[in-house]
């Protein structure tokens, strides 16, 4: 599972907690066909000029990217000195994700770079970001406790799953 931050429109007249607990809510009726009860995306002229200025400032003020459109959403990928990053866009909503193996300086690195990314993306669209690992709104900074968040995770990963694999690896061998 990859470090994620997502955005979305603050319901009218609700709190972010509010709107956040309605968005889950609709998730808990899912049966996993994740193209079943998608519709596919529906940018107006104001949502993609949105996207393409996303792409325009990325570009100029982080680096060189990568984008992609499929039916459900756009996708830009920025493959820079850090790490990939990864955000998806429909125009209603938006993900961050990158992968949970940086440590250190790299982790510090890589959580600054998603983060610039993050406030372009509530600047351009108006949506808010919010962390979901760290469990707070992205407009706030908190990018050192994201850091010790994804430091914490990746070294969990790299120290546990190796011994997880290999004590499994031994019980099947025959």
């Amino acid at each position: 599972m990859p470090y994620g931050i997502t955005f979305f429109r603050r319901l009218p007249g609700r709190t972010l907690s509010e709107t956040l607990d309605h968005r889950a809510a609709a998730w808990e009726g899912w049966d996993g066909d994740a193209e079943a009860e998608r519709e596919p995306m529906n940018l107006t002229p104001g949502r993609r000029a949105d996207w393409e200025e996303i792409v325009r400032r990325v570009s100029t003020e982080i680096g060189p990217v990568s984008v992609e459109e499929y039916p459900h959403n756009l996708t830009l990928e920025r493959n820079g000195p850090f790490g990939r990053i990864q955000l998806d866009y429909d125009g209603e909503s938006a993900d961050i994700e990158f992968a949970h193996h940086h440590v250190g300086e790299a982790a510090r690195q890589i959580v600054a770079e998603a983060y610039r990314l993050a406030a372009m993306v509530e600047d351009i669209t108006g949506l808010e970001g919010f962390d979901c690992e760290t469990e707070l709104p992205t407009a706030e900074g908190h990018v050192e406790a994201a850091v010790a968040r994804l430091g914490t995770v990746s070294h969990w990963a790299r120290t546990e799953i190796p011994r997880m694999l290999a004590k499994d690896r031994s019980s099947t061998a025959p």
